[in-house]
C-alpha cells in the first residue's frame, strides 16, 4: 500500500527497506539518526522475524506486516530485494548501495531497472561498482557519501595495538561469507606472536568462538580503528570508513575473494601468506588524499544527501 507524499510536502515519511542480506539491520541502523531528526519512519522489511534479535533498534516487518509506505529503497539486487519489490509494484523504487557489493551484474537487476527513480552509492568508487551491480551507467548514480562517516572518531592510536576486522567465515540464511579467514587467523597468530596487541573487531554475523583467544571489541569497529596503529583484516564494507579515520590498513586476500577493486585500492598493501603479516602491518600507511576522495566520498552531512535524495525519489523525481 502506498500513500502520497507529495501533496503532504516537508512532512514525515515512512520509509521501507529490503537489503541482500534479508535480515542485516545493521546496515539500516546507521540511518536511525537521520530519520530521528526528520521524523521519518524506516522500516526493514524481513522474510520473518526469527533472526531480529530482541530489543533490536531497527523496525522490522515482514511483506505481509509492513506498514503504508511512501518509497521502497533496495540496497542491491539479490534475492530478497527483488521479491520485496514484487511485492510492492506500486511503491515508488531507489536503490542505495549500503554496503559493499560484487563486482558483476546481479542477476535481478533487470527486475528492478524500469522502476527505479533514483541511484545513489556513497562514493565514486563505490558508484561505479553499484552501477555494475545493476547494469546501469555510471551517470545514473548520485554519490551522497556514507551516513557513518558523519561521525568520525578522532584517531588515537595505542603503541602495538592493532585491530584484526573480520568477515563471515561460513555464509547462512542471512547472507554470504567471505574467503580468507584461515590466512587472517595465521595473520593474527603471527602478530601476537611478534609482540602486538591483538583487538578483535567481529563482522555481526561472524562466529566470535574462532576468535575467542583474542581480546574482542566491545565497541563497533569503525571507533575500535581509531585506537589502532593499523588495521588488518578482509576487505570489506568497513575498510572505507576505516581509511576515513586515519588509520592504515592492510588486506588479507584469498585467491578465492572477489570484492571490488576499490576496496583494495585503501590498502596500504595486500597478503596472501600470513608470514608477510608483520612487516605489511609496520609498514603500513595511509592512502594518498586522492584515493581517499574517490574511495570514501564526501564526509559529512551524507545521512542528508542520502534522505533529501530518498524525498525526490518519493515524490517520483528522477535524478
Amino acid at each position: 500500500m502506498s500513500r502520497s507524499p507529495c501533496t503532504r510536502a516537508n512532512k514525515a515519511l515512512q520509509v521501507l527497506i529490503a537489503t541482500n542480506e534479508p535480515w542485516a539491520t545493521y546496515h539500516v541502523q546507521p540511518l536511525l539518526a537521520e530519520a530521528e531528526r526528520r521524523g521519518w519512519k524506516l522500516t526493514q522489511v524481513v522474510p520473518d522475524k526469527s533472526r531480529i534479535n530482541p530489543g533490536d533498534p531497527v523496525p522490522t516487518a515482514t511483506p505481509r506486516t509492513a506498514p503504508a509506505a511512501d518509497l521502497l529503497v533496495v540496497a542491491g539486487a539479490g534475492d530478497w530485494p527483488v521479491k520485496v519489490a514484487g511485492r510492492f509494484p506500486r511503491l515508488p523504487l531507489t536503490a542505495s548501495g549500503l554496503a559493499y557489493l560484487g563486482p558483476r551484474q546481479a542477476v535481478g537487476a533487470r527486475a528492478l531497472r524500469p522502476r527505479l527513480q533514483t541511484i545513489t552509492a556513497a562514493s565514486p568508487a563505490a558508484a561505479d561498482a553499484f552501477a555494475d551491480h545493476l547494469g546501469t551507467r555510471r551517470g545514473t548514480v548520485t554519490v551522497v557519501g556514507s551516513p557513518q562517516t558523519d561521525d568520525l572518531p578522532e584517531r588515537a592510536p595505542e603503541p602495538g595495538l592493532v585491530l584484526v576486522l573480520t568477515s563471515v567465515t561460513r555464509p547462512d540464511a542471512t547472507g554470504e561469507a567471505a574467503h580468507g579467514t584461515a590466512l587472517l587467523l595465521a595473520a593474527a597468530e603471527q602478530l601476537r606472536t611478534d609482540g602486538k596487541r591483538i583487538m578483535v573487531g567481529l563482522h555481526p554475523r561472524e562466529n566470535p568462538a574462532l576468535w575467542a583467544r583474542y581480546e574482542i571489541s566491545q565497541v563497533p569497529s569503525l571507533s575500535a580503528s581509531a585506537r589502532a596503529e593499523a588495521t588488518i583484516g578482509i576487505p570489506g564494507t568497513a575498510f572505507p570508513l576505516i581509511a576515513a579515520v586515519g588509520t592504515p590498513l592492510v588486506g588479507c586476500t584469498d585467491p578465492a575473494l572477489e570484492v571490488p577493486d576499490y576496496l583494495l585500492t585503501v590498502c596500504s598493501s595486500t597478503i596472501d601468506d600470513a608470514a608477510l603479516a608483520v612487516s605489511a602491518v609496520e609498514d603500513a600507511r595511509p592512502p594518498a588524499p586522492e584515493t581517499l576522495r574517490d574511495v570514501i566520498g564526501p564526509v559529512g552531512g551524507s545521512a542528508g544527501r542520502l534522505f533529501d535524495v530518498w524525498s525526490k525519489a518519493a515524490c517520483g523525481d528522477v535524478a
